[in-house]
Order: C-alpha cells, then sequence, then structure tokens
C-alpha cells in the first residue's frame, strides 16, 4: 500500500468512523497527465458512514475534503467519491 494511500485510510477512518471503506488508486491510468506528472495521485473511494446521514452529496464531500486536509491537491490529484449513509445501501 502506497503512503498516500495509507494516509487516506487513516484519515477518512479517523474522521469518519465508516461502516466501509474501499479505496482504489488509479494514478497509473493517468500517467503523464499534468497533475500525475507533478507527484499527485487519481484515487476513487467508496465509503459507508453513518456521518453521512441526512447530510446531501455536497457536505458529504466537504466532510471527506476536510478529513483529507493538506493531501489535496498535492499528494492527491484527482478523487472519485461514492459517499453513502447505511441507509442506503
Amino acid at each position: 500500500m502506497s503512503n498516500t494511500l495509507a494516509q487516506i485510510e487513516t484519515r477518512l477512518t479517523d474522521a469518519l468512523a465508516p461502516m466501509s471503506l474501499h479505496i482504489d488508486d488509479e494514478s497509473a491510468q493517468h500517467a503523464g497527465h499534468a497533475g500525475a506528472r507533478d507527484g499527485g495521485g487519481h484515487y476513487r473511494v467508496d465509503i459507508v458512514s453513518a456521518a453521512f446521514t441526512g447530510k446531501n452529496t455536497v457536505t458529504r464531500h466537504r466532510l471527506i475534503y476536510t478529513a483529507l486536509g493538506d493531501l489535496m491537491p498535492r499528494a492527491i490529484h484527482a478523487l472519485a467519491i461514492r459517499a453513502s449513509a447505511p441507509e442506503e445501501l
């Protein structure tokens, strides 16, 4: 597991106590891309957390961005998010 991937997992787990969390590193699919050349990776996050209950998509994404803090935009160039509350499964 890459250092950035581990940091994403740790920060999201600490901040949002997810019931499930899956992170894909898609950086290899974007080799040569301007952001990738500068060291930023491309990631896909699928997270289920009670913290999202009653919150809209924008608020859920803000919670994730806040948890990731300074990883955006240096270590993370692009982030695809699927954030769900447990009752939405």
